[in-house]
């Protein structure tokens, strides 16, 4: 969208090179600074017997190193951002231990992801992906909140902060449904200001009828339920997602 059509495989390839770079820094620190709780918690023990806290702190470095080694071949200002976009994704893992918006922090954590490909491609910021953002943000804090209704015994137990602990379940869930009709009608604003196709529109219109079945599955409280709508849902949402940029442009 910010090319207006593909902008080549070279640019293509460093930024998704700068996705998996990041992503791997971030999910490599949360894991180093959430090592003793997640042993604690029997949903995300078994992580601890894929690998050593040592070896996730040099995946850690390595990553981030490599991360800022990519923007550099991209443009100035994508090298002057990049410590800022590390510095957010690092900051999240932290947030649970002082406020209850730990994810809408996770949610800022992801919705970097499109400013940056846009700052790629364009050498500068824009509004269109400002909107984009907002709208990736609302969509992560909502189902981590669901994917949170798992964890909310031990968060309670370990002082952790969420808004399922703040508000309880139910107004929590009611919550996230809100922060859905919001990640809508954003992809909606966005297409508008970049005067995208009818294909974009039409792409986006199973995503309402996704997210209901995710929260319809979610307000059953069943982990093994939950579990499955909430990974199955949100791949769907993020292939349509693509489909519409593609068909959009």
């Amino acid at each position: 969208m910010a090319a207006q059509g593909w902008p080549g495989w070279l640019l293509f390839g460093l930024i998704v090179a700068c996705m998996v770079f990041a992503r791997t820094a971030a999910m490599s620190f949360n894991r180093v600074v959430d090592w003793e709780i997640d042993q604690r918690n029997p949903r995300t023990a078994q992580r601890h017997t894929l690998v050593n806290k040592q070896v996730a702190i040099m995946i850690c470095c390595m990553s981030a190193l490599l991360f800022v080694s990519t923007t550099v071949m991209i443009n100035t200002l994508c090298f002057i951002l990049s410590p800022v976009a590390l510095g957010i994704i690092f900051f999240y893992s932290f947030t649970k231990r002082f406020t209850s918006f730990a994810q809408f922090f996770l949610g800022l954590a992801l919705a970097v992801a499109p400013i940056g490909a846009w700052i790629a491609v364009t050498g500068k910021i824009a509004l269109a992906p400002l909107v984009l953002a907002l709208g990736v943000l609302c969509w992560v804090a909502g189902f981590d909140i669901i994917y949170a209704t798992q964890d909310v015994a031990i968060d309670e137990k370990e002082g952790l902060h969420s808004m399922v602990v703040r508000l309880g379940v139910p107004q929590a869930l009611t919550l996230a449904g809100w922060l859905h009709v919001f990640l809508l009608v954003a992809l909606i604003l966005f297409g508008g200001m970049t005067q995208q196709h009818f294909f974009y529109y039409l792409f986006l219109m199973p995503m309402p009828l996704l997210l209901f079945y995710e929260h319809r599955i979610a307000k059953t409280l069943q982990i093994d339920q939950i579990n499955r709508a909430f990974f199955q849902t949100n791949v769907v949402v993020g292939v349509l997602f693509l489909l519409a940029t593609c068909f959009g442009v």
